[in-house]
């Protein structure tokens, strides 16, 4: 499963791990992604996305049709 929310977009964040020493070595900061099915009533369908933890609260506050639109917007598949 790839790193990557279909409702935001975020995707990896990259940097580097310090350690006491101040040696550095790369690191990749990963959204919180989950795979959340949701019922899309104006289909008459179960719809599986792959989503970061904020995204799930913001499908909460703006219900899923509206989700749906904006993912469409950005060219995603549903």
């Amino acid at each position: 499963m790839s790193a990557h929310c279909q409702l935001t977009g975020t995707q990896p964040g990259f940097g580097n791990s310090i350690s006491h020493s101040h040696r550095r070595t790369s690191r990749r900061f990963d959204p919180n992604i989950q795979r959340k099915r949701y019922w899309l009533p104006s289909e008459g369908r179960f719809v599986r996305l792959t989503l970061s933890a904020k995204a799930i609260k913001t499908i909460d506050s703006i219900g899923i049709e509206a989700a749906v639109v904006r993912i469409r917007a950005r060219g995603g598949k549903v």
